[in-house]
């Protein structure tokens, strides 16, 4: 048993760089989504909801910006518009 705790805490270490890695890949794009919608005329609260939520749709490993990727998902846009209070 006390193996297994001892490979088992090995493996989280392990994966804590890649967490780390899409805790920032995620932050950067929803920087860029802020910046891209910097001239919305909602509060800044609102556009940083709906840009989470967009992010939180998208695959891991789509390259394609928030704004690129909303443009061909529509489904997903009108939810996070609606769960963001984007009126």
């Amino acid at each position: 048993m006390k193996y297994f705790v001892a490979a088992f805490l090995v493996g989280l270490t392990a994966l804590a760089p890649i967490a780390a890695r899409a805790d920032a890949d995620d932050m950067k794009w929803v920087t860029k989504c802020l910046k891209d919608n910097s001239d919305a005329k909602v509060a800044i609260e609102v556009v940083t909801k709906y840009c989470t939520c967009m992010n939180d749709k998208m695959d891991s490993n789509e390259t394609k910006s928030i704004s690129a990727w909303e443009k061909t998902h529509p489904t997903e846009m009108k939810a996070c518009e609606k769960e963001a209070g984007w009126k």
